[in-house]
């Protein structure tokens, strides 16, 4: 599993750095891919990660490692809107996919994290290029040595443009 160091820089382990609201959003997409990935493979329901995540991740310290801070109503919204909007955010993740791969024949890291930035996108409140590029971020950090950055970057240009037909 990748660190969170990898997205928020000044992240070290054993120091909680005090991060600005921009690091609070990138955590909070970091954790939101990792519940939903964690819903998907365990079976649990939202609740069940949600309290999860938010009693033992989000925030905590322990002798042997601290994990950074979040914002929580982010991660909310993007697991939430995930769950409540997962077909229409299907759908606009298979228009992304080439036709022979449906969304569920991929990696489930990546169909997590399109789901989080598909419900990013649908929300209209993030212009898309911060999306993508905050979400390749995170591909980069779960896939460091693979092509999977370059093909979360297609996608999701491909899904904000057709979530934003002409506003993008």
């Amino acid at each position: 599993m990748p660190a969170l160091d990898q997205i928020l820089p000044d992240a070290v382990a054993g120091k909680t750095p005090k991060p600005d609201r921009r690091a609070l959003t990138a955590a909070a997409r970091f954790y939101a891919v990792q519940a939903l990935f964690q819903m998907e493979v365990s079976g649990q329901t939202i609740e069940a990660v949600r309290r999860e995540f938010e009693a033992h991740r989000i925030g905590v310290e322990t002798e042997a490692e601290a994990w950074v801070d979040a914002d929580i109503g982010k991660f909310r919204a993007l697991i939430e809107g995930a769950v409540d909007n997962q077909a229409a955010v299907d759908q606009l993740t298979d228009r992304g996919l080439v036709a022979k791969w449906p969304i569920d024949r991929i990696d489930p890291t990546l169909r997590a994290l399109f789901r989080a930035a598909g419900a990013e996108m649908l929300a209209g409140k993030t212009p898309p290029r911060v999306i993508i590029t905050e979400f390749v971020r995170i591909a980069e950090a779960f896939f460091p040595e693979g092509r999977e950055p370059k093909f979360v970057n297609a996608v999701l240009d491909h899904m904000a443009h057709d979530a934003k037909p002409g506003g993008f």
